[in-house]
């Protein structure tokens, strides 16, 4: 990155990390008339996977799924005020406690077991950090940040932030792995569950309680294809994020913010200083939790439990 590039945030996208910092700050200010934060109610369900690890097509296979016996619902213009941010709901202005549209009630969120309400019902899709890596960079870079003025290598902090209200991936792991095996919570991988979305919605309905039909599974399976998500993209784009950044930060609502990338996001593309990275804190701080020497590992043991609970 040029030395000629300013530190000092005057709006827009960012330029560089501390740009960042600023605007994520400033978009934090003002008025919040219409916030009311999150109240529990018996049955909630967080959808609580890491960034960048099949959170929207989990947000969408549950509210279709809780849908699907009226039809279905699209008739929304972010996938987040259907199933709400709660780790945004400040920024955005959300009412955390208002009436949703379809039972049970679900909400997203990036965070660790710990930080979340006790005696709710939890989703969680792991992926290799290498490849959240990859992908969450795509999806700022030309968003949040100013296309190609910030590198992978100068990255790196964001990814190790996990992002808004969320944790570092390392906590988030070995969070959710710890319950893998426990009733309330459906911890699969990501990859398991594009390659066996009809198992993971049947695992998901029985989680949630939820009754299917096979005119519902039919519903689902369609509304949570790539292709479909991509031709409806417009919902799935942090629109009201994106407005929240337009409104108080000047970053243009029309930046690229569609959360649906028309191709998978592979480890290949990382720079090997930041692989080694990732490596170590996998070695440091991952390995000595779960006893698997890297995410392969510990996905194959994670994808066993997931097939058989799909017997």
């Amino acid at each position: 990155m040029s030395d000629t590039v300013p530190t000092a945030y005057a709006g827009g996208r960012a330029r560089t990390m501390e740009q960042y910092g600023a605007m994520m700050g400033q978009a934090m200010t003002g008025e919040r008339p219409n916030h009311r934060p999150y109240t529990q109610q018996d049955g909630d369900t967080f959808i609580t996977c890491w960034a960048k690890s099949g959170t929207t097509m989990m947000q969408q296979m549950f509210h279709q799924m809780r849908t699907g016996e009226a039809g279905g619902d699209m008739d929304f213009d972010d996938i987040s005020r259907v199933v709400p941010w709660d780790d945004t709901a400040f920024m955005v202005d959300f009412d955390m406690t208002a009436p949703q549209v379809a039972h049970p009630r679900g909400f997203k969120s990036h965070r660790e077991y710990e930080r979340l309400p006790s005696g709710a019902r939890y989703v969680v899709a792991l992926r290799d950090p290498k490849e959240t890596f990859v992908s969450f960079y795509r999806f700022l870079n030309g968003w949040h940040f100013e296309p190609g003025a910030l590198g992978m290598e100068a990255f790196m902090p964001m990814w190790l932030s996990g992002g808004p209200g969320g944790c570092d991936y390392a906590t988030h792991i070995n969070s959710w792995y710890a319950r893998v095996h426990e009733a309330d919570s459906m911890v699969v991988t990501y990859k398991w569950v594009v390659k066996n979305r009809l198992h993971a919605l049947r695992q998901l309905a029985a989680l949630c309680d939820v009754p299917l039909t096979p005119a519902t599974e039919v519903l689902v399976m369609e509304r949570t294809t790539r292709e479909y998500m991509s031709a409806h993209e417009d919902r799935f784009d942090d629109a009201m994020v994106a407005k929240a950044l337009e409104d108080r930060c000047g970053v243009a609502a029309a930046s690229d913010s569609t959360k649906v990338q028309k191709t998978g996001s592979s480890a290949e593309a990382l720079p090997p200083v930041i692989a080694d990275q990732i490596d170590a804190l996998w070695a440091d701080r991952i390995a000595p939790v779960t006893g698997h020497a890297n995410f392969a590992a510990l996905a194959a043991e994670v994808d066993a439990v997931s097939g058989e609970k799909a017997k």
